[in-house]
């Protein structure tokens, strides 16, 4: 897997992710305990509107941002914006008031709501070839899941030493760091297709809506949202009132969900060399309704409820990571950032949607009944998805139509080719 890193241009990218990962968790510790400095017992509330705000700025900054920035050089945007995130971050610590708080949370990630899609995007420039792409974004899956771990451990470790003021500037070094390295590598520059107003900014949204297999790629990001938002939301409650257990056993559940996550991670490159992405993912979304459903009952045992969690982390990652192939093989170079920036938007509307529910549910009527309804709404993403993403020899049809909002896709023989394992058993479309 990490034979990818021997190509210059990814590996600088990869290490820019990773430090500005390192940075983005420290942000998370220190910014509830600045939460906690300014509004006391009402931290949870500004720390759950400041949660609120960064999925708002996600949905709305993203396909405006890619709009706007898609047409300038990608190596200078992707530096910028590392830059302004440092600067809010060296910020942040001056904050006094709740409101100023907020503003600058909206501004962070509205530069990560700009930043990720064209990052996520300019990954298959660099690494064109299939296999090595797949491997590129288990790695990213990697270190997103060792951050969730690590991260709390350096932050502590951290705070050791030094007040929690100075996480923040742990942070801004991390991306100033990343823009180092985002400047080190020789990106490639796609053809740049020039669009202005309503179509530059809403064409990735229509084509992605109008697509059938990427709207099944939707359902599942729904399916995942509904399942993840289970454990990121209601974890605490439940292991301390529910099982009566004390805060330590709160992280190691969590880390529960994220072993689970890194574990399939390592296994996906080989399992997605044997079978198509839609059986991947498909049988993750339908794993993780079962295993909802089994938590309703199982939930009360302190070990099982470890297993579950560890059994979601793992289908979210089944479920998930496939998803940038099929956003890969759906538009050319220059059409990618908006495809990418659509999914980032829409996914994290479907998190939007699922978070409070979570909360809502567990809090009004239980953590039964919560396990049943999010249960029953993974279920039902799952089924859309199966609805919704076309099988192989359907594929044809589906590149055609993506065609009439002027993007330029790879040619279906090559979704073919690029989605099965056993190539030499599946219908081959012609090149279009």
């Amino acid at each position: 897997m990490i034979s990818v890193l021997r190509h210059p241009a990814y590996r600088a990218l990869f290490g820019a992710q990773v430090v500005a990962l390192t940075g983005t968790g420290l942000t998370t510790v220190a910014l509830g305990l600045l939460a906690h400095d300014l509004a006391g017992a009402e931290a949870g509330v500004v720390l759950g509107t400041a949660l609120a705000i960064k999925m708002i700025a996600y949905v709305a900054v993203a396909p405006v941002a890619t709009a706007v920035l898609g047409a300038l050089p990608r190596r200078a945007v992707l530096v910028a914006l590392n830059l302004v995130r440092a600067g809010v971050a060296v910020v942040l610590p001056w904050a006094g008031e709740v409101w100023q708080v907020y503003a600058l949370i909206f501004l962070l990630q509205a530069g990560s709501a700009a930043f990720t899609p064209l990052f996520q995007a300019t990954i298959p420039d660099v690494l064109p070839d299939e296999r090595e792409y797949t491997r590129a974004i288990t790695l990213s899956r990697m270190a997103y899941d060792l951050e969730s771990l690590l991260s709390p451990a350096l932050a502590a470790a951290a705070l050791a030493v030094v007040s929690f003021h100075e996480l923040f500037l742990g942070t801004a070094l991390g991306f100033g760091g990343a823009a180092l390295l985002v400047l080190s590598a020789v990106v490639p520059r796609p053809e740049v297709v020039p669009r202005r107003g309503y179509d530059a900014t809403t064409r990735g949204m229509r084509a992605y809506l109008a697509t059938a297999q990427l709207r099944g790629l939707l359902a599942v990001h729904f399916t995942a949202a509904a399942a993840g938002s289970m454990v990121f939301v209601n974890t605490v409650a439940h292991v301390r009132d529910g099982l009566g257990r004390d805060a330590s056993d709160v992280a190691l559940a969590l880390a529960a969900n994220g072993v689970g996550s890194l574990v399939a991670a390592c296994a996906l490159p080989r399992l997605l060399d044997r079978y198509p992405d839609r059986v991947v993912v498909l049988r993750a979304a339908v794993t993780l309704a079962g295993v909802l459903g089994l938590g309703a009952f199982l939930a009360g045992s302190w070990p099982v409820l470890l297993v579950l969690w560890a059994l979601i982390g793992a289908g979210c990652s089944f479920a998930l990571t496939p998803g940038a192939r099929l956003l890969r093989r759906s538009a050319d170079g220059p059409d990618r950032p908006a495809l990418f920036a659509a999914d980032f938007a829409l996914s994290h509307v479907c998190w939007l949607v699922c978070y409070p529910l979570a909360g809502w549910v567990a809090t009004a009527a239980g953590i039964v009944t919560a396990f049943v309804v999010l249960g029953v709404l993974t279920a039902v993403g799952a089924g859309v998805a199966f609805v919704l993403w076309p099988r192989t020899e359907k594929l044809n049809s589906q590149v055609a139509g993506f065609a009439e909002y002027g993007f330029r896709t790879l040619p279906a023989k090559e979704f073919h080719s690029c989605d099965c394992a056993a190539k030499s058993s599946l219908p081959r479309a012609d090149r279009s």
